[in-house]
This record gives structure tokens, C-alpha cells and sequence, in this order.
């Protein structure tokens, strides 16, 4: 299977969101993310307020540019970031798509 770090979003109108075992089995593949309420969701923590606006603006244009937005609340020192498609009524590639390039904007966790 292609890396989700290397996909690029796509159209999904009319599609299905995935069913429990596929969401599982991408969920394998990131680091911290979990299924929460229809979507996949994510706490990203920062040391002060400007390394997570730094962080949400960079996501900002990440998103921008696969033209696939996520729900996020941002405080002085997080960011939750949530992903689910509209078009699908659900959890679709795309969000597994635009959490892996979320996850590449910081080093991995030690």
C-alpha cells in the first residue's frame, strides 16, 4: 500500500466512509491519532503560543493545498486537530491522508 505521506486528497462525492476494520488498520499508521465520535482526532502540544500558531498555519496551508479542512480548536499551548469527510458522511482517506502530512510537520516523538 502507497504511504499515506505520499497520497494526495481526492474527490470523494458519492463515496462510503470506511468501515471499522479499515479505520483500524489506518489508525495503525499514525502516531497518536484516534477515532473519536465519526472522525479521527489528534492533541498536538506546544511550548507556547507561537509554536502553535506556527504549527496551525503550516496545517492551514497543508490543508489548503489537498483542499480537505479539519475542525480544530487551538489554545495557547495545543492544537486538537479533527478530520472526517462531509461528502462521505463519515471517516474517509482523505483524513488519514492530511493527519500523516500533520504528523510530518514535527519530529517524531521520542
Amino acid at each position: 500500500m502507497k504511504k499515506l505521506l505520499e497520497m494526495q486528497c481526492r474527490p470523494l462525492e458519492g463515496g462510503k466512509p470506511m468501515d471499522g476494520a479499515e479505520i483500524a488498520s489506518h489508525l495503525q499508521q499514525l502516531r497518536g491519532w484516534a477515532r473519536a465520535d465519526g472522525a479521527i482526532e489528534k492533541t498536538f502540544h506546544f511550548a507556547n503560543f507561537h509554536e502553535t500558531m506556527s504549527f496551525m498555519n503550516a496545517l492551514a496551508w497543508i490543508c489548503h493545498t489537498q483542499d480537505h479542512h479539519p475542525a480544530v480548536t487551538l489554545t495557547y499551548d495545543r492544537c486538537v486537530v479533527r478530520f472526517d469527510t462531509h461528502s462521505v458522511g463519515g471517516i474517509s482517506i482523505n483524513d488519514f491522508i492530511c493527519a500523516a502530512k500533520a504528523d510530518a510537520l514535527l519530529p517524531p516523538a521520542v
